[in-house]
């Protein structure tokens, strides 16, 4: 699902903290099935962990000693990627509702047609065309040794300390090097990382704007971090912030301001969950058939059959006429 021009927007992270909320009340709204955690998070002793297909991760922590109704959530871009507008923007007003705060946002504008290459950025940084408030550039290749293949370079501007960051990647060679039969329908991604009270103005921007406005914001927030015009390092800072924008960088922001917000399908796979199933919950199914017995454990599986809903019937068709044995493959302990 593509936006105007091949240029599309997602949601690609969301954190907040809510002062006072029921667990109960946090997990019916987010929706998912959650279990318990053995250990805390982020200084939470209290946690519960959620999946969605192989990059969807939530995590939930509670029971601080300074604040026990006190409830921090993290949300990975697979799970609310898959939120479609009226979703995302329901949970927005809640958790302002109970004057929680959001902490942190990512979202992630996508060239889907990779119209201007990650290179071409990289050059224009070194040639000292770039504009930015940030004083932070880094630049970090990915390759496959064995097979010299290089599968990706990522571009960050700012640090993970800052309130912003961006990062500017090839999401195509990225989802190729994870065998994701969708690869080929990303490009270029420029991902905007926000935290904390910058975090909380784009959620409720995201909140309150329309379609229109959003766009525009975004793309004014992008450009307030990064410009590129034609210019070079030694110009005088009036003189870079009065040179005509790169053709490239015009191109790419009129662009990004035609954008939609897309809803992602990432399709579970049935390997992904056998094998989560083997490290994340063998440990405690250990526990309860020792307790319980083996009939206990039957009779759970048989109730869960009835709770199936479509995506386990979409999970269903994959099985293989020919059943092999799975081998587990434990990951060792931390």
């Amino acid at each position: 699902m593509t936006g105007s021009g091949g240029f599309t927007q997602t949601i690609d992270w969301l954190a907040f903290t809510l002062p006072k909320a029921e667990v109960a009340d946090v997990i019916t709204l987010i929706g998912g099935d959650w279990f318990q955690s053995e250990t805390g998070f982020r200084g939470y002793p209290v946690a519960q962990l959620m999946t969605e297909g192989k990059t969807g991760v939530g995590k939930l922590g509670t029971g601080a000693p300074r604040n026990p109704k006190e409830v921090h959530v993290d949300l990975s871009a697979g799970i609310v990627s898959q939120w479609d507008e009226t979703k995302l923007k329901a949970v927005l007003a809640w958790i302002f509702a109970q004057k929680g705060h959001v902490t942190r946002i990512d979202v992630a504008l996508d060239d889907r047609e990779a119209s201007v290459a990650v290179e071409t950025v990289r050059l224009a940084v070194e040639a000292g065309q770039v504009v930015s408030r940030s004083k932070q550039f880094k630049v970090i290749q990915a390759s496959n040794h064995r097979e010299g293949v290089r599968t990706g370079e990522t571009l960050y501007f700012g640090s993970r300390e800052s309130q912003t960051m961006l990062r500017v990647y090839d999401k195509r060679l990225e989802l190729q090097a994870r065998g994701r039969e969708d690869a080929g329908l990303y490009g270029v991604r420029w991902e905007m990382e926000f935290k904390q009270d910058r975090a909380q103005a784009c959620a409720k921007a995201l909140l309150t704007l329309d379609a229109e406005d959003w766009r525009a914001f975004l793309v004014g927030v992008l450009r307030s971090y990064v410009d590129f015009r034609e210019t070079t390092r030694e110009a005088e800072s009036y003189e870079k912030y009065r040179a005509p924008l790169l053709a490239w960088w015009e191109g790419l922001t009129e662009g990004f301001r035609r954008c939609r917000l897309v809803v992602e399908r990432i399709q579970q796979r049935l390997d992904d969950v056998v094998a989560w199933f083997a490290n994340a919950l063998s440990p405690m199914l250990a526990v309860v058939v020792a307790c319980r017995g083996d009939q206990f454990l039957t009779e759970m599986i048989y109730a869960g059959t009835k709770r199936w809903n479509q995506k386990h019937y979409a999970l269903l068709k994959q099985r293989k006429k020919v059943v092999t044995p799975y081998v587990l493959h434990l990951k060792p302990r931390t």
